[in-house]
């Protein structure tokens, strides 16, 4: 799939070039005798714009290609219009998506629109201008929609009267979307330059918002798979109930509770449906005594975040979660396992799940013992702070505690 878009972006640019280039060589067979101060400001011109240009492609194509995990939609239709609007010098600019369910466009990302203009738009196929060139794939260009019926009708707002032109953004020859860019007062046209290189913007828009989509797609994927995994191993491990699931609720708020990044706190989730994986390699016999373990029992119990770690580190993807999943029996003070580390050495996904999975085992039956009672949980992670769990952890899952879990219905 990168391949295909890298091609693509290549025979974009290349296109560009080609036509810079044309209008370059023709410029340098004029003859010199008069004019040569406007040829060379037009020069500098030309030049610049396509260094504008390169910079708007590079700038959407690293957010496809590098950042597609880490960026939400609307920023990235945000990006677009700021770059379009920079691209051609305009002050106003919208970006305007198809809803499937409702059957119409909206506005999704815009520059120096009012909220009342956004909030009004709501646009049918072929219905105004953005409608028509939705409907029709092709770019339509209003001199003046002040007494354009089909575009006040459908945008109508008095505040808008400036020359604009609407862009199908387009998939597989399938529109999903229109970006409408106003033509600043300073200008009396869009130019040649302006129009092609914001079908290339449209167009490399469009390619990195399905790069966009198709990791969306296989992030559910690998979503679905975890929680099936965790249903596993919560089967085999009958007296835990819910416990993966509680504990990725729980794992998401205290993440955020700790200021992690979005892409950070996904994988925190997978670690805490996740971490108990590695059971499956245990002897089932073993999960459910009621009796105190043996040495020989224990040591085998303590092989499963290796286990863990073995089914998933294969997993490109879930590299992060296996190495979380790998330490969450590490304690704070160097005293757990596999490896002893210590503090700052566990990742911090790790530590997060420790809290919770320790937390989770205090308030679930057991088949050695009851569950024990909230008052008394508390009471072991504060003692085990600084010991077994990380200090700041603890003190931000007991503030969540207090204030957010109580109630069953949020734990």
């Amino acid at each position: 799939m990168t391949s295909y878009i890298l091609a693509i972006i290549i025979a974009l640019l290349l296109a560009a070039i080609g036509f810079l280039l044309k209008q370059l060589y023709a410029m340098k067979l004029e003859k010199p005798a008069s004019g040569t101060e406007e040829r060379n400001a037009s020069l500098k011109n030309t030049w610049n714009k396509f260094d504008e240009l390169l910079t708007s492609l590079l700038t959407i194509h690293e957010i496809g290609i590098i950042n597609a995990g880490d960026i939400k939609k609307e920023d990235f239709y945000q990006t677009v219009v700021e770059s379009a609007c920079e691209l051609i010098r305009s002050t106003r600019g919208s970006l305007m998506v198809y809803d499937d369910e409702l059957k119409e466009l909206r506005i999704t990302a815009s520059k120096n629109t009012s909220k009342e203009v956004i909030d009004s738009t709501h646009i049918k196929p072929g219905q105004g201008i953005a409608g028509r060139a939705f409907q029709t794939g092709e770019t339509i260009f209003v001199t003046d929609p002040e007494h354009n019926t089909q575009y006040k009708d459908f945008i109508g707002k008095e505040e808008q009267k400036e020359p604009f032109i609407a862009i199908p953004l387009k998939v597989k020859d399938k529109p999903f979307g229109v970006l409408n860019l106003h033509l600043s007062r300073e200008k009396e046209s869009f130019t040649d330059y302006d129009l092609k290189f914001l079908t290339l913007l449209a167009g490399e828009a469009a390619i990195t918002l399905e790069n966009i989509k198709l990791y969306e797609s296989i992030e559910n994927f690998y979503l679905e798979m975890v929680q099936t995994l965790a249903r596993v191993i919560d089967a085999k491990d009958s007296y835990t109930g819910d416990h993966a699931g509680r504990a990725r609720r729980k794992a998401r708020q205290l993440a955020k509770e700790l200021h992690m990044p979005e892409q950070m706190i996904k994988y925190v989730e997978y670690a805490a449906l996740l971490h108990d994986i590695g059971k499956i390699g245990i002897d089932g016999v073993i999960l459910s005594k009621p009796g105190r373990l043996s040495t020989e029992e224990y040591d085998e119990i303590k092989k499963h975040p290796a286990i863990g770690y073995q089914i998933l580190s294969p997993i490109h993807f879930l590299g992060p979660v296996a190495q979380m999943v790998l330490y969450h029996q590490e304690w704070y003070n160097g005293m757990g396992y596999p490896e002893g580390l210590k503090g700052e050495e566990i990742p911090l996904g790790a530590r997060i799940v420790a809290t919770i999975d320790a937390w989770d085992a205090m308030m679930s039956d057991r088949p050695y013992r009851k569950a024990l009672s909230r008052e008394i949980g508390i009471s072991e992670l504060e003692k085990g702070a600084g010991k077994q769990f990380d200090p700041q952890v603890v003190e931000a899952f007991l503030k969540l505690e207090h204030k957010e879990w109580q109630d069953p219905g949020k734990g």
